[in-house]
């Protein structure tokens, strides 16, 4: 891990280390609980104990494995419907393929993000191909899910393929830091992913002893996630490890730092990085239905049991 980088980063363009700057200082940190996920692959439930105020407009974020399947294991998700936001899946090693009921799919591996709308609703399904379930293999990724405003819910869906060498690539101040900017905007700096909700989704790896810190839209929280290895948040170098999310608190910059050290399995601290433009609207959320009350809640099932969701296409898995 990861797919895409580069052998030098001091080729690539430099993010200035802001000054003056406010620093956002570290609310809290908080350990992802561990479960499973549509077929049976294991995942951490990055934001589960954060308050959804410090979230919006995420709803959710799930760290798919990191696991090292044995041939016949790897697993994915049946046919399900989604409504009212947008899912984001951020492949770092492995291989998933997606399909769904409005004519969006895909191969997603490697560095690849798929970014799906869903809008009015569709039905999806996300799976491993065949030859990595007969060899068996390395797994890790993310999803994310991204809440819609009242007006934007019913949108009608779109599907983004996003591949890992369209993300901007990005160097620290002082070479130090590889900086993947997804989708949003970093000190000018655009990344491919194009968003209803304005966010900033960054892959961020640091050299083990090395500092970065970023530019930060003062009007978007801040969260981070540590996706393999360890380090600190903020000025005041708050630990935290792969597993577990930071909630930043007010201000125009965020600090991450990687421990000297790092264990075996990772050479950098290998960061998620993720602000957004709060939303402020009640969200009901049930299983895959995001809206902003109960009645649109029982409007979504009632569409999806009546087939208003789509059909799942013939000839699919």
């Amino acid at each position: 891990m990861p797919a895409v980088t580069v052998d030098n980063p001091l080729i690539l363009p430099r993010v200035a280390t802001p000054d003056p700057a406010v620093a956002r200082p570290v609310l809290s940190v908080v350990t992802a609980p561990e479960g499973y996920e549509g077929e049976g692959f294991p995942v951490r439930r990055a934001f589960a104990k954060v308050n959804q105020k410090y979230l919006d407009p995420f709803i959710m974020m799930d760290q798919m494995g990191e696991v090292d399947y044995a041939a016949g294991e790897p697993k994915g998700t049946p046919w399900h419907p989604h409504r009212g936001f947008e899912t984001v899946t951020y492949i770092i090693d492995g291989t998933f393929i997606h399909q769904d009921s409005h004519g969006g799919g895909g191969v997603i591996t490697d560095g690849d993000t798929q970014w799906m709308t869903a809008g009015s609703g569709l039905l999806h399904i996300e799976t491993p191909p065949e030859s990595l379930v007969m060899s068996g293999g390395l797994f890790h990724g993310l999803q994310l899910w991204v809440n819609l405003p009242a007006a934007d819910k019913m949108i009608a869906p779109k599907y983004q393929d996003i591949r890992g060498g369209n993300v901007k690539l990005l160097a620290s101040q002082d070479g130090g830091a590889l900086i993947r900017l997804i989708a949003g905007d970093i000190a000018g700096y655009q990344g491919p992913g194009a968003t209803h909700t304005p966010i900033t989704m960054i892959h961020l790896s640091v050299n083990p002893g090395a500092q970065v810190t970023l530019p930060w839209r003062s009007d978007f929280n801040g969260l981070a996630y540590g996706l393999a290895g360890s380090g600190s948040a903020g000025v005041e170098r708050r630990p935290f490890h792969m597993g577990q999310a930071v909630v930043f608190g007010e201000g125009d910059s965020l600090t991450i730092r990687a421990d000297v050290t790092q264990d075996s399995r990772s050479a950098n601290f290998e960061v998620v990085l993720l602000g957004g433009l709060p939303i402020r609207e009640p969200v009901a959320h049930y299983g895959p239905f995001v809206m902003n009350s109960h009645r649109e809640l029982q409007q979504a099932m009632e569409d999806f049991q009546a087939g208003r969701l789509g059909t799942i296409p013939a000839g699919a898995n």
